[in-house]
């Protein structure tokens, strides 16, 4: 009977020992969206993700690393703001915090800390957005922490997920690059909007229309608008309305809207104050157009003169828009 030496018999074990040790971890086979749209914590991601139109550049060769926003993350935002972000007006702001999350190159959660340690502690990463994201240790050198431009701090998650074109790393904030304030998008209605959801205004919006000053008055202002209600426009001479509204008389237009349009908040309070400090219960109020107002009090309502010795009474005053305050007035003032 034939028998088998010792290293003989442990032969097969070597084999099967080294064939164990030299296999390799199978390549992922799925993308980075792919491996999101798989994982249940950043579903809003990739809802985010397809709204902004970033699905195909994430589907690409890459390699990227992403810091990717887990769903609670984003439902800790201020109230609105997601809702804002999803909305295609928005769609540059939100590819614009997209792309603060994505880095190009592979860097494992091993690769991140260590460069950090070699670096003092610190590592500045640069996104795909142009900004600059910072990398920390948290004090017991356990975590990775990231700092954005304004200054919020977000922990990276230990579950990082590999994909065929880079690495999903879940954190739990989002990241937000310098100069985006996403709580500016769910602001109340503009000047415009305000006049435009009330129907008294119809003829002074037809009006800022026609003058070119809707974006004008949509901007960061504040401003104070005192508005001439439809039966103010009305009022004016037989005739004169349809030849302001003509386009040759853009210009004239133009001088008397500005005539109604002061910079600045100055709410009701305010406007009554200084007309009861002043010498001679008169305050001047200066418009955007250049010219000026005066303002008084009679049987307890405001009164504005115009350059034309005409009046008009404040009927309504304080309606409030996110970037001004609108007083109504009954009639139309002249330069």
């Amino acid at each position: 009977m034939k028998t088998l030496s010792p290293l003989s018999a442990m032969l097969p074990l070597l084999i099967m020992a080294l064939g164990l040790f030299s296999c390799e971890e199978p390549a992922p086979q799925e993308n980075l969206v792919e491996v999101a749209s798989g994982k249940n914590d950043v579903s809003t991601l990739v809802k985010a993700l397809q709204a902004a139109d970033l699905q195909s550049a994430l589907e690409g060769e890459g390699p990227f690393t992403v810091f990717a926003p887990t769903d609670d993350a984003f439902a800790n935002l201020p109230e609105g703001v997601l809702d804002a972000l999803l909305q295609a007006e928005n769609k540059e702001a939100l590819s614009n915090i997209l792309r603060y999350h994505v880095v190009s190159g592979q860097m494992s959660a091993s690769d991140i800390s260590s460069a950090a340690k070699e670096n003092g502690g610190t590592y500045e990463l640069e996104t795909l957005s142009g900004g600059k994201l910072m990398v920390k240790m948290d004090d017991e050198g356990a975590n990775i922490l990231l700092e954005d431009a304004q200054g919020n701090t977000v922990s990276v998650q230990k579950d990082e997920v590999k994909a065929s074109n880079g690495i999903l790393h879940p954190v739990n904030g989002v990241l937000l690059p310098a100069g985006v304030d996403p709580t500016a998008l769910v602001a109340g209605p503009d000047i415009v909007a305000v006049a435009s959801g009330n129907e008294d205004f119809s003829t002074l919006v037809a009006a800022v229309k026609a003058a070119g000053l809707v974006e004008t008055l949509q901007g960061e202002g504040p401003f104070t608008v005192f508005a001439p209600t439809d039966a103010a426009f009305e009022a004016l001479p037989e005739g004169t309305l349809e030849m302001l509204l003509k386009p040759e008389s853009k210009d004239q237009l133009t001088g008397i809207l500005t005539y109604h349009v002061v910079a600045g908040a100055v709410d009701a309070a305010t406007l009554t104050e200084a007309i009861q400090s002043s010498d001679n219960g008169e305050y001047t109020i200066s418009t955007v157009n250049g010219g000026e107002l005066t303002a008084s009090i009679k049987d307890g309502n405001v009164i504005l003169t115009d350059a034309q010795g005409r009046t008009a009474q404040v009927v309504a005053t304080d309606v409030d828009a996110s970037n001004g305050l609108i007083h109504v007035i009954d009639t139309v003032v002249m330069p």
